[in-house]
């Protein structure tokens, strides 16, 4: 029988047993240790928060029913955000060592379509859709000036899409609209 502890994961209650909630809290003691080197401690705090979200959200992906977190599905879950720099792969106390083959390589993820904010120049439609569709962001623009001077319904379908579509702002929102897997490291890279 093993004792089990409630804990809040991104916002969401989660029951891990002790060996899981030792080494989740050893993964994110690390990765804390690790932003605090690099980031100021405002970045430091929002990109683990951003990590805790997606460990949240592939918690309930995994659990499928079950209530508690075992050690199994935190490792899966580490294998698929990757390890921060600086870390060692072998737990202390585990009884079995985290090795680079239990490491996953993340799946590509599907593309979503957002509004990119970091490359807008009016309201991200432009570069949102150039991101969806893996086109140059002038070519996308060049259609819709086209559009505007000669039908002018490009200006009803870019407010459209502007209200339509949402903004890419958290760090796994912009993993979607690039197509790259949400692991630790890329939610690191886009929270800046």
């Amino acid at each position: 029988m093993k004792q089990t502890t409630s804990v809040s994961v991104g916002g969401c209650n989660f029951i891990l047993d002790e060996d899981a909630y030792e080494v989740l809290g050893k993964y994110l003691d690390n990765y804390r240790k690790d932003l605090d080197s690099k980031e100021s401690r405002a970045a430091a705090n929002e990109i683990l928060e951003e990590v805790e979200m997606r460990i949240s959200d592939l918690f309930r992906e995994k659990l499928g029913g079950r209530e508690v977190v075992s050690e199994s599905i935190v490792r899966d879950v580490i294998a698929q955000l990757g390890l921060p720099e600086g870390e060692d792969p072998q737990p202390e106390k585990s009884g079995r060592p985290f090795i680079e083959a239990d490491r996953e390589e993340p799946a590509a993820t599907k593309r979503k379509l957002y509004r990119d904010h970091d490359a807008k120049k009016i309201g991200g439609v432009c570069a949102g859709l150039s991101e969806y569709f893996d086109v140059d962001v002038t070519v996308v623009r060049v259609l819709f000036v086209l559009a505007v001077i000669f039908a002018s319904a490009g200006i009803w379908i870019y407010i459209i899409f502007w209200i339509v579509l949402p903004e890419a702002r958290t760090a796994i929102e912009k993993c979607e609209l690039y197509g790259v897997p949400p692991t630790a490291e890329n939610i690191e890279k886009y929270s800046r």
